[in-house]
């Protein structure tokens, strides 16, 4: 058994506060991936989880097993961090072996176990390079070769594809995947890219200003965020958030009006002593469907077609001061300038309080 649980752990540098005092529980073998803006402290999680940084408060768990005074190489993980750090006078192999042999493990046991990581990862041919001869793929995959050469009960990745081009990007996520179906290890990945979040993890732990936002499985990120934080950070677009003010309140949802006169129903729960605050209204780009009565729309400044899907990049209206991107049909022939209205309906609507927390959806 190798889960990680997280109960009360903050970080402070100086008198900045880092990371507040969080809980978190990963199961064994699971894939959870980390995601937030640059500064929201997943990095700093990592490094506390790994033992590179000490907590101020709070305990680590891994295993079953309290770690938190222990030393790195005492928890039974290993770590993959932005840089390959390969030693460039060794080879594939050689590198690979490098931890057992710090081990002092016996000679055949490190041949062994080299030769496994190199069949999982694809490496044979690759074992008498050096690090220069290889792309950056293949020093990336030399790099979690060394990191799983020893077993560990889990992988701690530190935003590892971030110094690849898009083609090899896409290609290492499967790399990724393929990798834990095989291993089964427990993996805690840490990004700001919300694409390998979406297509890695089996949950996604959402970070903002030092504090875990929200902790879910994809998709129930994707359609029930619970702040405008998370809805900004899942979802390619992002999610259109207009200022609205709320006019009307019972129990079949919500009216907003949008600046400039246009009015919009939301199914969600809001009391009556809510009725003309201000709030924001949040749209997936999917969602806004084409109408020539629709409250929502703005003429064409851009206009992306990618394959089965296209996007129209709306100009912001005067009065709302924000600009809509709404999907639409590939066969969809736009001009730019041309001016497009959309509706949405109030169930694919959603609604945040002042606060930034979303307003609890109708149940219907």
């Amino acid at each position: 058994m190798s889960g990680v649980d997280v109960t009360g752990l903050s970080k402070h540098f100086g008198t900045v506060t880092v990371l507040h005092p969080i809980d978190l529980a990963i199961a064994d073998g699971e894939f959870v991936v980390v995601i937030g803006p640059s500064g929201c402290g997943k990095s700093t999680l990592l490094r506390l989880i790994a033992g590179l940084e000490r907590p101020d408060t709070g305990r680590i768990g891994i295993g079953g097993r309290d770690v938190t005074d222990l030393a790195p190489a005492e928890r039974g993980l290993a770590m993959v961090f932005q840089s390959y750090a390969l030693y460039p006078h060794l080879t594939v192999a050689e590198n690979i072996a490098f931890p057992l042999r710090m081990a002092r493990r016996p000679a055949v046991e490190i041949a062994a176990r080299v030769a496994a990581v190199a069949d999982v990862l694809e490496l044979e041919p690759l074992l008498d390079r050096r690090p220069r001869a290889l792309s950056g793929g293949q020093r990336q995959r030399v790099s979690i070769g060394r990191a799983i050469v020893r077993d560990p009960g889990v992988l701690l990745l530190d935003e590892p594809l971030s110094n690849l081009d898009a083609g090899l990007r896409v290609r290492m996520r499967h790399e990724f995947a393929r990798l834990h179906q095989r291993l089964g290890t427990t993996m805690v990945y840490v990004t700001h890219d919300q694409v390998e979040a979406m297509t890695l993890a089996n949950r996604i732990v959402v970070m903002a200003h030092g504090r875990v936002e929200q902790v879910g499985a994809p998709l129930d990120l994707y359609h029930a965020p619970a702040t405008i934080g998370v809805a900004a950070a899942i979802g390619s677009p992002a999610m259109n958030l207009l200022p609205v003010t709320i006019t009307a309140a019972d129990a079949t949802g919500a009216t907003v009006a949008i600046p400039g006169g246009a009015a919009c129903r939301v199914a969600v729960v809001v009391s009556t002593s809510s009725v003309g605050s201000a709030a924001t209204l949040g749209v997936r780009p999917e969602h806004l469907h084409p109408d020539p009565h629709g409250d929502f729309g703005g003429a064409v400044e851009l206009f992306e077609r990618l394959g089965p899907l296209s996007f129209a990049h709306l100009a912001s209206p005067v009065a709302t001061g924000t600009a809509l991107v709404a999907q639409l049909p590939s066969d969809r022939h736009v001009v730019l300038g041309e001016p497009i209205c959309f509706a949405v309906a109030p169930t694919d609507a959603h609604l945040f309080a002042p606060d930034g927390s979303a307003f609890p959806r109708l149940s219907l």
